[in-house]
């Protein structure tokens, strides 16, 4: 094969060359049989031809092998044409997927960024009018009224600050998988009712009608979990009055029953405020994002809300749906699952369910008197004034330690002396040794006295860990002063249910 020349015209070649000895044989032949009568010439032309056809016998096999030989190199080469296209066709998707991801993530970044940016401006706003209105206290010259007006900014401004650390510690619990629900018997009706009562004041402040509505039977009592459920309703109605100037936000209840037998609960928070764009829907549900993330924006609030409402709709076996249109308002859609219909009363009336709910007068910290002595642990020495101060007003007798071996010793001395106390409320952080530390030891020596944890950790599994330890009971901070002593009247013996 000379040089250049591919196996397909090597084929040409050698079926031409093959043609050509063929005709030649044809014609030999030919000659044979005339020269048969020629005797001995005959025979040696004979013996040329059987040679000659040998010759082309050889190169025939030879061709066949040389076509074998380029049909194979053939589909190897188109194997590895396809196999080129695919690792081009595979390169390509992950570029494409690379950019994509390289988007979101620029994306992710700037709406992290963007979140950040909100989040410091709803921390550093009710901070910045604590600092002032604290600072307005000092000044000697304010009357009575610009006093309690500013105490009550401070506590206003301090429980919005409250609000959004416990949006952020909801959605890292959720985000980390450690948010826990519960699933008990409660009433829908007391649910929607107690919702409408605590966001009546915000309604009432726009002159908003804040309205409830029932559109079939409701039972009396599904199985879920009734915080939750009214965190999902409060944080809807709140952001359903906030974005709403004029007409009303509903509240609107109803029930379904599948083929199972099995309850399905639906409110819906229905305003009558700005909507929204499909554009702005889309990004409702987003961690870090929010309908409207500009600096000029008309309201405040960190974003979580819709957010964690959705995820604790989706954990209560349910999920939030949202209609909207700019300038008509909007309308929430909260599913969640009851439980089995089985043995529960369906209502009609709305009334009926109010009649039954239990209603205890409600006790105030002023109303309470704690005659006991209490042990209060706190390394903080501003906390232990708060607390101490607190309790003393209800007459408690305090005795206040800063790190629980303090406390430990100061436990045991009194039980020895025969003069002991009645509870003790322990830090759960403390130097020397620790809330967790201190009921541990108290408990190995035979204390059996109320302890009382009291933490700046929230979450359940923190709750669980202070009664592991010996507590029997727990207050978290910052301290609600109803809370507090409530907790401590429970435990203490002469208060004790018979």
């Amino acid at each position: 094969m000379s040089e250049g020349e591919t196996h397909l015209e090597r084929i040409a070649r050698l079926e031409r060359e093959i043609e050509r000895l063929r005709r030649t044989n044809n014609t030999l032949m030919d000659r044979v049989e005339h020269g048969l009568a020629s005797g001995a010439s005959a025979f040696g032309v004979f013996e040329r031809a059987l040679a000659l056809e040998d010759v082309v016998a050889q190169r025939t096999r030879d061709l066949v092998a040389t076509k074998e030989l380029a049909e194979t190199q053939a589909k190897t080469l188109k194997q590895q044409a396809i196999e080129l296209e695919k690792a081009r066709t595979a390169t390509e998707e992950a570029m494409q997927q690379f950019k994509a991801a390289s988007l979101a993530a620029e994306q992710a970044a700037r709406s992290k960024s963007e979140f950040l940016a909100n989040m410091s401006h709803e921390i550093r706003t009710p901070m910045t009018a604590i600092l002032g209105f604290a600072d307005n206290l000092l000044d000697p010259t304010l009357s009575e009224s610009e006093r309690t007006d500013a105490i009550n900014t401070i506590r206003r401004n301090g429980e919005h600050l409250l609000q959004i650390i416990n949006d952020i510690l909801d959605i890292s619990k959720i985000e980390a998988g450690k948010l826990d629900t519960e699933r008990i018997s409660c009433s829908p009706f007391e649910i929607l009712e107690d919702v409408k009562a605590l966001m009546q004041v915000r309604a009432d402040a726009k002159n908003l009608q804040l309205k409830t509505e029932y559109t079939t039977p409701i039972p009396e009592q599904i199985t879920s979990d009734p915080t939750r459920i009214k965190q999902i309703l409060v944080n809807l109605t709140g952001n359903a009055i906030k974005f709403t100037e004029k007409g009303s936000v509903r509240l609107v209840a109803r029930s379904h029953v599948d083929s199972s037998d099995q309850m399905t609960m639906s409110f819906d928070v229905i305003d009558t405020g700005l909507g929204m764009s499909d554009e702005q829907i889309s990004g409702l549900f987003r961690a870090f994002v929010q309908a409207d993330t500009s600096t000029t924006r008309r309201f405040g609030g960190t974003g979580l809300g819709l957010l964690i409402s959705k995820r604790l709709a989706e954990m209560l076996g349910g999920d939030i749906t949202v209609e909207s249109r700019p300038g008509e308002g909007s309308c929430f859609k909260v599913t969640l699952a009851a439980g089995p219909i089985d043995g529960i009363r369906m209502l009609n009336d709305p009334a009926t369910a109010r009649i039954t709910r239990a209603a205890p007068a409600p006790t105030y910290p002023e109303d309470v008197r704690l005659d006991c002595r209490i042990l209060l642990a706190e390394d903080n020495a501003t906390n232990r004034v708060l607390i101490t101060g607190i309790l003393r007003k209800v007459g408690a007798k305090i005795t206040a330690v800063e790190n629980g071996k303090l406390a430990a010793d100061a436990a045991l001395a009194a039980r020895d002396t025969g003069n002991p106390f009645d509870v003790i409320l322990l830090d759960m952080q403390m130097p020397v040794m620790d809330g967790y530390q201190a009921a541990r030891l108290l408990r190995h020596e035979g204390v059996k006295l109320p302890i009382i944890a009291l933490t700046a950790h929230a979450m359940n599994t923190d709750r669980q860990k202070c009664l592991d330890a010996g507590c029997v009971d727990y207050c978290s901070k910052p301290i609600n002063r109803h809370q507090l002593i409530n907790t401590i009247q429970k435990h203490l013996p002469h208060y004790a249910t018979p």
